[in-house]
């Protein structure tokens, strides 16, 4: 210090000090914050319907459904190969089990690379082979009013087009595939087919048996054809009918998530002011039950919404993100789409195509909350819908309700000790340490009532 310099003198407190003060003070609690709770529209906008014993029969017509399906594949290296039961997915050869000759005709196919905007078949061309697509994407183009093409939608990976060759029919193709990525297909050539209806009498005949079968006559939803007679005047004679059911209808059994609650009696005695500790403990318990319920009703193998939906209600997109042509078809599959669901990465990258168009998409109030619309169908956030590494992702839309015919979510309530509707807290019991246990359960799941009712877009990229 030198001479000029004035000694420090701190201010001397005139008041007591806010840190002082608190320790008389009662401090202001929040309840306990949970990071993962979500909105979970899933579970507040599907229709709940009362499932008594456990189990939900979805009662529909008999539907012949020949050959919907998609055909898998194996590969080695570079070198694709069909597994040959999944040819059992082409229409005349459903039903087929004669493994040996499924092979010989597996081993016919052809593997071809085809490069963007290839044509695969050509429009007026002979249907002379069978295509199936192992990998990419294909554009069906059919001819436009005015000469141009008009594009009829789009194949992906395990679809297969051409199957009515396998009867040696004669026609033509009425399409144009063209492709929009790399492919690789396999073909069964025309020569392979001459060779498969020389030699293999067995299958032969189940193609034969097929076409020629009565009880296949259907309506253009694949369900069994009501007779019926209109426009006519006199007294004809009228067709006689039935309406016949399917003899093994689906069940759903309600499935469930469960978890032990444990707390120990010293905590809910002693330290159950201002809050109660085991109300605390199972509303955040409860939380996390229904966000896993969601998680199921999206994902499980069994009964989850995106391995329910019908192959035909599964579509790729046209070019890789969400385009407002992408959303338009899937909203044309089906009528009275109630909302769509995806991942808010999937709504963003949906918002980034139309403002590259210059499109807005418009909103809607659902539950007294503005979210994302399109054609007026609200565009609801979930992030249970799974977004792989490689950023791609799906969306749902669907029709809900039973008297829509729709997708409704099961459950079962008046359950013993229920807290919630069908969710309940059982007491376990006190153990030696004074740990006191509640088994808290939740029953669940969700039935497709017809096919149409739920639609996927998949392949949806949205990191682009």
């Amino acid at each position: 210090m030198t001479l000029t310099e004035e000694p420090s003198v701190e201010p001397r407190q005139l008041s007591l000090g806010t840190a002082a003060a608190r320790q008389l003070a009662t401090t202001t609690k929040s309840e306990p914050q949970m990071r993962g709770i979500t909105p979970r529209w899933l579970l507040s906008q599907l229709p709940w319907t009362e499932t008594k014993g456990g189990a939900f029969r979805v009662n529909r017509r008999l539907t012949y459904t020949v050959g919907d399906g998609r055909v898998s594949f194996v590969s080695t290296g570079a070198t694709v190969r069909v597994i040959p039961a999944e040819l059992g997915e082409l229409a005349l050869l459903r039903g087929f089990e004669d493994d040996e000759l499924l092979a010989t005709l597996a081993d016919r196919f052809e593997q071809r690379e085809i490069a963007i905007g290839e044509a695969v078949v050509t429009r007026g061309g002979p249907v002379d082979q069978v295509v199936l697509l192992a990998h990419g994407k294909v554009s069906k183009l059919g001819a436009g009013e005015y000469g141009d093409d008009s594009v009829l939608g789009t194949l992906s990976d395990g679809d297969h087009f051409g199957g009515e060759a396998l009867a040696g029919t004669t026609g033509t193709w009425t399409f144009t595939a063209k492709a929009l990525t790399r492919c690789t297909v396999l073909v069964l050539p025309s020569d392979a087919l001459g060779r498969m209806n020389e030699s293999a009498d067995p299958m032969r005949e189940h193609v034969q048996a097929i076409l020629a079968d009565p009880k296949k006559a259907q309506n253009k939803n694949g369900e069994a054809s009501i007779e019926l007679a209109a426009g006519h005047d006199g007294e004809p004679e009228l067709p006689g009918t039935f309406v016949d059911y399917e003899g093994s209808p689906r069940e759903y059994e309600l499935s469930v998530a469960q978890t032990i609650l444990r707390t120990h009696t010293r905590v809910t005695d002693l330290n159950n002011n201002p809050m109660n500790q085991l109300q605390q403990q199972l509303r955040l318990t409860i939380h996390a039950l229904r966000e896993r319920q969601e998680y199921e009703l999206v994902n499980n193998l069994e009964f989850g919404l995106l391995h329910n939906a019908d192959l035909k209600q599964r579509i790729p997109t046209r070019s890789g993100p969400p385009t407002p042509d992408d959303l338009d078809e899937l909203v044309s599959r089906r009528r009275k789409t109630r909302f769509f669901l995806a991942h808010p990465a999937a709504i963003a990258a949906f918002g980034r195509e139309c403002n590259k168009r210059g499109l807005y998409p418009g909103d809607a109030v659902v539950d007294g909350h503005r979210v994302t619309a399109w054609r007026g169908v609200p565009i609801l956030p979930s992030d249970k819908i799974p977004v792989s590494e490689s950023g791609q992702s799906s969306i749902l839309a669907m029709r809900t309700g039973m008297d829509d015919n729709g997708v409704v979510g099961l459950h079962q309530t008046g359950l013993p000790d229920e807290v919630e509707p069908s969710l309940n807290v059982r007491f376990m019991g006190i153990n030696d340490q004074a740990v006191t246990s509640y088994l808290v359960s939740a029953y669940y799941s969700a039935a497709v009532l017809v096919p149409d009712a739920l639609g996927v877009l998949e392949d949806v990229e949205t990191g682009r």
